[in-house]
């Protein structure tokens, strides 16, 4: 088969030089059009998805699945995702091969292109999986190290075992929500004005957090762990992760078991997911990890993965998005396979379609934060926007959007835009 990540593919179809989606990508997505009703599976390529399902009653997938498959069709990626490894290389190869410029079978037939591009302005995008379970890491050394310092004051602001293995919690997953869905201001319980004496109100404190998520493909039995060296096989690809969370309420409630309803009421992702095989180009080498990790969780391969991540806001009643901070995911002490390893070491089950996200991403500088906590300093730095707008916390009205890409040679492997904006307690959307 091709190689389908070579800097030298172009395709029939016209890509911009900085479009997040050219060959070398093929994000997948679910999609609906007002002539198309039923949410689909697509790819996307250009200003343009994909069908898949239109290809696959075509018969452009006979040797993946066989006959009156209808894998394609399904209103969600998890049929194709539980085919394993062997059947995501096979499609994204026949796809790939479909696009490029030399290549006759849809270039030079008018009837099926028609029916098998969809612009992106016409499409309607829906979750593209459906996830059982999600758990939510803590991997960034510098977002642990600074929001241990704003949460604990004159305490080491790492706990002790925070070196030693990839600390997580077990988030809800009947609350992520796509792209552009907008976020209710929780309420919950934090200290009043009066020290000790706890109120129930909408939070004071809400923030966000960019992560990197990624869906398990393969899933593993019960009670057999996923070796570190196998953990690649069983990730299918990835997406945009914004934890909204609300600070107050954690603060207040995350001792000693952990986040609660200070980060359950809202989780957006991305629409696209980014193959794994899309960016193998871009692994390389992450932090030191000192002291070294105990054997289970030492792999020979570098890991960490070259993607710039970007965050910018847009105010309550604000024409325009304004840049907060500038990161890398390469900057994660505890990589993806690292995550696996880990979560799966005492037996424990991963399933097809479950979402595992990264925690926040943050440098090591004030630009590179991953969260408003961060960039203010807990509240005692606001941050300065244009027309003297300032925020310590978000507002009702404003507006979250991150993006991210892996730069490669004349090319992008992009996840589009991942939004949300925030409204009033207990307002209908």
């Amino acid at each position: 088969m091709d190689n389908t990540t070579d800097p030298a593919l172009k395709s029939f179809v016209r890509v911009d030089r900085n479009s997040h989606f050219p060959i070398q990508n093929l994000p997948y997505c679910i999609f609906s059009t007002r002539d198309r009703i039923r949410p689909r599976a697509g790819i996307g390529i250009g200003t343009f998805i994909l069908d898949l399902a239109m290809l696959e009653s075509a018969g452009f997938f006979l040797s993946v699945f066989g006959r009156d498959s209808v894998i394609f069709a399904a209103s969600s990626l998890n049929l194709f995702i539980q085919q394993g490894p062997g059947a995501w290389r096979h499609v994204r190869a026949i796809v790939s091969k479909l696009l490029q410029q030399g290549e006759p079978r849809l270039r030079d037939d008018r009837e099926l292109r028609s029916r098998a591009f969809v612009p992106l302005t016409e499409a309607v995008m829906h979750m593209p999986v459906s996830i059982g379970d999600y758990t939510d890491f803590y991997a960034s050394l510098e977002h642990a190290s600074n929001l241990g310092a704003i949460f604990r004051a004159g305490s080491d602001p790492l706990p002790q075992n925070w070196r030693h293995l990839p600390v997580a919690y077990h988030g809800r997953a009947s609350s992520i929500i796509l792209s552009g869905e907008p976020v209710h201001r929780p309420q919950g319980q934090f200290p009043g004005q009066i020290a000790g004496d706890p109120v129930f109100a909408p939070t004071r404190q809400l923030d966000f957090e960019l992560e990197l998520g990624f869906f398990i493909g393969t899933a593993n039995n019960q009670g057999e762990p996923i070796g570190i060296e196998a953990a690649p096989d069983h990730i299918f690809g990835f997406t945009l992760v914004n934890d909204w969370s609300a600070r107050d309420i954690q603060r207040w409630e995350y001792q000693p078991l952990g986040p609660f309803l200070g980060k359950n009421f809202a989780t957006s992702i991305s629409p696209w997911v980014v193959p794994l095989e899309a960016l193998l180009p871009f692994r390389c080498k992450g932090p030191e990890q000192i002291p070294e990790p105990l054997p289970y969780l030492r792999h020979k391969e570098d890991w960490a993965l070259d993607i710039k991540l970007e965050i910018f806001f847009k105010p309550r009643g604000g024409s325009a998005f304004q840049p907060i901070s500038t990161v890398n995911a390469r900057s994660l002490y505890w990589n993806i396979c690292q995550q696996v390893a880990h979560h799966t070491s005492n037996g424990c089950n991963l399933r097809t379609g479950d979402l595992l996200a990264s925690g926040t991403i943050s440098g090591t500088d004030s630009k590179s934060l991953g969260s408003l906590i961060e960039v203010t300093a807990g509240g005692t730095k606001p941050l300065k926007l244009k027309e003297k707008v300032h925020r310590i916390f978000l507002e009702d009205g404003d507006t979250v959007m991150m993006t991210g890409y892996a730069q490669g040679d004349g090319y992008r492997v992009g996840f589009g835009e991942l939004t949300g904006t925030i409204l009033p307690a207990g307002q209908d959307s």
